[in-house]
């Protein structure tokens, strides 16, 4: 550097360099799409083949890359492990030390370099090809090695790097990764993969949470669910709500069946109402067939109709309608589903 200390540049100037960055590698992902586009085009045909070739292989994906491309390889390999895929990232350096043993016959090898002569990449290439394994090149130089030695090669190509000096790689890394998304997005319509196979990846995580989680895994039940008949006294009534603790209590026949329901929310209107409450039973004071839902839903289509109906509270029934548990929106926070 010519200056340790170098001063701060105007601010504009510094808005300036970050719009050219963000400008060029627009221009760069317009330019990638407009040759994918064309279903005719060679960039459109590899494209297709490429998926064609992993939806066919009976082992894994393995990414390979160095450098940036490693990078970018790490995360490619991730996003398609997490979306159906079976894949993995192997650097090639390891490789050449033990490493390529994780390379198996039945594989597929999608090999990232930008300028495609990297030597740790090339030099496995021999190897790769011996043992019959198909080559998918991501690569912005279609003369390259890693491109002859292709079966396939999806053309990654810019036209300039975001750098002022156009020598370090951004451009072409947004390229490399975002056809890498697009591949991973390509490859889990064919598989047909769905919400529910994404959480499967995640169980930990709030997606995971939402759809996996039933309702019978957070909702209360045996004594825990304050219920009463419809006889019980306004008295009776309340205790039972308070000792329960979750602001209502379900109002059920001899057989467990629900009748109805009475709320704080209840509470609040028949007192603004000017009712003699403790002249009323159970029967009088609830209110009739309110929403209830099976026990094997979600737990996020619970949060859903609670929404939707903007209620706090919400009973859980079985086939005959007989009450098996109640949940709140305190107990879906406390599960974390919302």
């Amino acid at each position: 550097m010519s200056d340790v200390n170098p001063s701060m540049p105007p601010e504009q100037a510094v808005l300036n360099q970050a719009t050219r960055a963000l400008a060029i590698e627009a221009q760069a992902l317009s330019e990638m799409r407009d040759r994918l586009q064309d279903v005719q085009g060679p960039a459109g045909q590899a494209f297709v083949q490429a998926v064609r070739t992993v939806l066919a292989c009976r082992g894994r994906l393995v990414v390979m890359g160095m450098g940036k491309s490693g990078h970018v390889g790490r995360k490619i390999a991730a996003t398609l492990a997490s979306t159906g895929t079976p894949a993995m990232f192997v650097h090639p350096a390891e490789a050449h030390h033990g490493d390529l043993g994780m390379v198996r016959p039945g594989d597929v090898v999608l090999a990232i370099s930008n300028s495609g002569e990297s030597e740790e990449l090339t030099a496995l290439l021999p190897v790769i090809k011996r043992q019959g394994i198909a080559l998918l090149a991501m690569t912005g130089k279609p003369g390259s090695a890693l491109a002859r030695h292709a079966d396939v090669v999806l053309d990654s190509a810019v036209a300039l790097e975001a750098c002022p000096l156009n020598l370090a790689p951004t451009a072409s890394t947004t390229a490399q990764m975002a056809l890498g998304d697009a591949l991973a997005v390509a490859l889990l319509d064919a598989r047909g993969f769905k919400a529910e196979d994404f959480a499967r990846s995640h169980p930990g995580g709030s997606l995971g949470r939402r759809l996996l989680t039933h309702l019978r895994d957070v909702m209360r039940t045996g004594e825990a669910i304050p219920r009463v008949g419809p006889q019980a006294s306004f008295g009776d009534l309340m205790r039972e709500m308070s000792a329960k603790g979750l602001g209502a209590a379900a109002v059920v026949d001899a057989d467990d069946r629900v009748l109805g329901v009475f709320t704080d929310g209840d509470l609040r209107r028949r007192i603004e109402a000017g009712v003699d409450l403790r002249a009323l039973d159970a029967q009088a004071l609830m209110t009739p067939a309110p929403r209830t839902v099976r026990d094997e839903v979600l737990a996020a289509e619970a949060v859903a109709l609670m929404e939707q109906h903007r209620i706090n509270t919400l009973l859980v029934v079985d086939a005959q309608q007989r009450l098996v548990g109640a949940v709140s929106t305190n107990d879906l926070m406390r599960a974390k589903v919302i």
